[in-house]
C-alpha cells in the first residue's frame, strides 16, 4: 500500500506562481498511490489565485479518474461573487471508502495570533484502516498543543469505542445514520503540522496510554531511528521559511509499526512551499 501526502499550498509553487497543474503532474510522476491526502486544498478563494476563483477539489477529481474523493472544508465562509470560500484537507482513495468523518479541532483564544479554523479528515479504507490527514495551527504555540492533544484523544476514544459493546436491541439499521460502520483502531495520521521534531506539540501526540503503549508513532523514526528528519520545508527557495526543516509527518499506531517498509520526502520538486512525503506499507487492502 503507497501513500502520498503533501500540503499543496492551493497549487501556489515556491515561485509565488498558483499553477495546480505542476502539483497534479508532480503526482504522477512520484508513482502510483492507493491513497493521497492533500492539504491546503481552496474553493473559491479569487483572493488567493490574482482574482481567479478556483476549485481544487473539481481540479483534483478530475485529474485521478478511479478515486473516490473526500473534502474536509476548515474554513468555509461567503465569497464576494456570492459563491462560497473554502479551504481544508481533501483525500483521494481508489482503495473503498467507508465511514469518512470531519473532525473540528480546539481553536482556543490566545491573544495577538491570527485564528484559522482546522480539522482532521478520517477516512476508513476497505473496513480496515483509518486515514487521518489533517493541517495544525501555524501561528498559535498554544492552539497547536491543544489540537494535537486531540488527534491524542481522538485515537484514545476510538479505542475505547472498540471496546464498549454496541447497540443490541435491533434498531440500529442499514441505510440509517445510526449504521454501526466499520472504524478500526489501526490508523495513519499524515499531515502539516507545522512544528518541528521535538516540538511539545509533536511529544503530545506520542504519550503513552494507560497500559504503556505509545498511541502515536512517528513513521520515519520507525525507517531511520535517530536519524534526522528530512527537510520538508524551506528547500526550493520559498519566501518562508527563513531556514529549512521538517514539519510535515506521518504517524502509524502501534500494530503497523512492522509493516512500514519506506518512507521518503521528494526534495526536487517545487511546486509547492511543501514537500511530497511518501510511503510505503507491507499492507494488500485491495482484497
Amino acid at each position: 500500500m503507497r501513500v502520498l501526502s503533501w500540503n499543496i499550498q492551493w497549487g501556489r509553487g515556491a515561485d509565488g506562481v498558483v499553477d495546480l497543474n505542476r502539483c497534479i503532474e508532480t503526482i504522477r510522476v512520484l508513482g502510483d498511490f492507493d491513497v493521497i491526502c492533500l492539504q491546503e486544498v481552496a474553493q473559491g478563494f479569487a483572493s488567493l489565485n490574482n482574482g481567479r476563483s478556483m476549485d481544487g477539489p473539481a481540479s483534483l477529481v478530475a485529474a485521478f479518474p478511479g478515486y473516490s474523493a473526500h473534502f474536509g472544508a476548515a474554513f468555509d465562509g461567503p465569497a464576494p461573487s456570492g459563491e462560497r470560500n473554502r479551504f481544508g484537507n481533501l483525500t483521494l482513495s481508489r482503495l473503498p471508502v467507508g465511514r469518512v468523518q470531519v473532525h473540528s479541532l480546539p481553536l482556543p483564544a490566545e491573544a495577538g495570533y491570527a485564528a484559522m479554523p482546522r480539522v482532521c479528515l478520517e477516512v476508513v479504507v476497505a473496513d480496515r484502516l483509518r486515514i487521518l490527514n489533517t493541517h495544525l495551527e501555524y501561528y498559535g504555540v498554544a492552539r497547536r498543543l491543544a489540537q494535537a492533544q486531540a488527534l491524542h484523544g481522538l485515537q484514545l476514544d476510538t479505542i475505547q469505542a472498540l471496546r464498549t459493546p454496541g447497540e443490541t436491541s435491533g434498531r440500529i439499521r442499514a441505510g440509517t445514520p445510526f449504521e454501526p460502520l466499520a472504524r478500526p483502531a489501526s490508523a495513519l495520521l499524515c499531515g502539516d503540522f507545522n512544528c518541528e521534531p521535538g516540538s511539545p506539540a509533536l511529544a503530545a501526540l506520542t504519550e503513552r496510554d494507560e497500559q504503556g503503549t505509545p498511541v502515536w508513532v512517528d513513521a520515519w523514526e520507525a525507517c531511520y531511528g535517530t536519524v534526522p528528519h528530512l527537510h520538508t520545508v524551506g528547500v526550493n527557495g520559498a519566501e518562508w521559511p527563513d531556514r529549512p526543516y521538517c514539519c510535515d509527518f506521518i504517524w502509524v499506531t502501534p500494530d503497523l509499526l512492522g509493516k512500514v517498509e519506506s518512507l521518503a520526502v521528494d526534495q526536487a520538486t517545487a511546486a509547492s512551499d511543501h514537500q511530497p512525503l511518501l510511503l510505503s506499507l507491507a499492507l494488500d487492502l485491495s482484497v
